[in-house]
């Protein structure tokens, strides 16, 4: 590191201020605060407390969605081979996996980092931190059918009007990974829904097995909910969806990371899981007698393992810029994402998947709640004081 140091250190007046390349020193300071611990103080924007700066805090999260990205990996490679009733090994399965989703990986970092330093360089900013971890999530919220070009048009989209108009990391309202998913729901349906969760890369000598159906779990309990899978396939995350939210196990992993290291609200989690359980189980209790097929029916424990509700719930709701700050606010925050995404997912067929359209709803609502929690604080202790 002393080598990375000096290397750092010998080109650093050429990036200051009167120096050849002072118009580039947004990308050195980018290059050099992921190397090593920056010097300065934020001024504005997320501010960090301790001696952990927004890079390391992003890296943070980014290494707790590693389990659920290399699970991801060999459920791509699963899903393949169970569609066309191949026999394979888990390395086989990973392999295959990996050959289709680190493009998308890579093109959504590359894209999104490269817009990053393009404004950084013209605006003469510092290059945004956000977008290490939103580099990772789009990936991970995708498909993995998604064409490249549109995971370069979703970063290109969350980058440019989910952070930098509103004045980048800090300042943006809307979890912009979200953003990018919702604006390629709308744009381009046919890509983002349906049976779209299988890579059904042709396999010589080898058909799709005859019956066999690429609709994910949401789709089938909207229908007839007993036809969706076992609680336990549901839990390891062997089912059709979005590349890395299918494995509640490793999401919980990832929320234990987040928790210990105290960059994940607890509260905000526990809350949205809280929220779906209690809407899930009012909806059993408001269930037509005359349809025992109907979504209503679906055990409340179902909400919390199909789907992105997991993912979205450790990753997305508890984004600290765009979440609730005050304690209960959190609590209140997290509950109605929960109890919104269940009520999304029975009565509107259109968005099974409501968890995205929650936490987007609720980072818009997010302000509000605080200021009511401190409104209601305020009045409570003028209160005490007459």
């Amino acid at each position: 590191m002393k080598f990375i140091r000096n290397l750092f250190d010998s080109v650093k007046p050429h990036f200051e201020k009167g120096g050849k390349l002072e118009n580039w020193h947004p990308a050195y300071d980018a290059f050099e605060t992921l190397m090593f611990v920056p010097s300065t103080t934020t001024k504005n924007g997320v501010h960090i407390k301790d001696a952990m700066d927004m890079k390391r805090t992003m890296m943070t999260v980014i290494v707790a969605m590693l389990p659920c990205l290399l699970f991801g990996m060999w459920n791509v490679g699963h899903q393949h081979y169970l569609a066309y009733g191949m026999e394979a090994t888990l390395m086989e399965k990973f392999i295959f996996g990996a050959i289709k989703v680190m493009p998308i990986v890579v093109v959504s970092y590359a894209v999104g980092l490269g817009v990053e330093f393009i404004f950084g360089v013209i605006k003469g900013h510092s290059i945004s931190e956000g977008y290490l971890v939103t580099g990772m999530l789009i990936p991970l919220t995708m498909p993995v059918t998604i064409p490249l070009w549109m995971v370069a048009l979703g970063a290109v989209f969350c980058t440019l009007i989910g952070k930098e108009i509103f004045g980048g990391t800090g300042f943006n309202f809307m979890n912009p990974a979200l953003l990018a998913r919702a604006f390629l729901f709308f744009a381009f349906p046919s890509y983002m829904s349906g049976e779209i969760w299988t890579d059904k890369s042709p396999e010589a000598g080898h058909q799709i097995v005859d019956g066999y159906s690429g609709a994910t779990n949401l789709v089938a309990f909207d229908v007839d909910y007993t036809q969706i899978q076992p609680l336990s396939d549901l839990f390891w995350g062997y089912e059709q969806g979005s590349i890395g939210e299918t494995s509640v196990f490793f999401i919980l992993i990832g929320a234990a990371s987040l928790i210990i290291t105290g960059v994940g609200s607890w509260r905000i989690i526990l809350s949205v899981f809280a929220g779906g359980y209690l809407m899930g189980l009012l909806m059993n209790v408001l269930a037509p007698a005359d349809n025992l097929t109907h979504a209503m029916h679906t055990p409340a424990i179902y909400h919390l393992l199909i789907g992105s509700f997991a993912f979205g719930a450790v990753f997305m709701a508890t984004d600290p810029v765009t979440a609730s700050h005050t304690t209960k606010g959190k609590y209140i925050y997290g509950f109605l994402i929960g109890a919104f995404t269940v009520i999304l997912r029975v009565f509107n067929p259109a968005y099974p998947e409501g968890m995205m359209l929650s936490i987007l709803l609720f980072n818009v609502f997010a302000p509000l709640i605080d200021h009511m929690v401190v409104e209601q604080h305020i009045k409570k202790r003028l209160k005490h004081a007459n």
